[in-house]
């Protein structure tokens, strides 16, 4: 298998692998105290928000273009303009990612290059200024 066409949805384990790493991550977001602040961001039911992440990952990661098809296109910043996110958000969104990419994807340096490329997107996520230092 070469790698440089492989995709990184190819990489990880096609839909189930999706499936599995958006699962883990909403039940991590759900239940760690430290993600609390993103939490509250959400509607009670997760269901949703999980299947739109289950959707826009896929395509993301090289495999069908199921949140496109069903959405149009993401516009993910416009589209997250409603919510709070300042760093502490972006930071609790990766925090639940990170751990459930730890726990989903055996393939440590496909995990180091998703962990660098979803800090990114959290990070321009972010559509509020950082409280002041107490």
């Amino acid at each position: 298998m070469n790698d440089t066409v492989t995709t990184p949805f190819a990489r990880i384990g096609g839909e189930p692998a999706v499936r599995r790493l958006v699962m883990r991550f909403y039940e991590l977001m759900d239940t760690l105290p430290e993600a609390y602040g993103i939490r509250k961001l959400h509607q009670a039911d997760l269901s949703s928000a999980e299947e739109k992440l289950f959707m826009f990952l896929c395509g993301w990661l090289g495999g069908p273009q199921l949140y496109v098809e069903k959405y149009g296109h993401p516009r993910l910043r416009a589209r997250h303009l409603p919510f709070a996110i300042a760093s502490a958000e972006a930071e609790q969104w990766m925090l639940c990612m990170r751990t459930a990419m730890a726990e989903v994807i055996s393939d440590e340096d496909l995990r180091a290059r998703l962990d660098n490329a979803l800090d990114d997107l959290a990070r321009h996520m972010r559509n509020r200024n950082d409280p002041p230092a107490a």
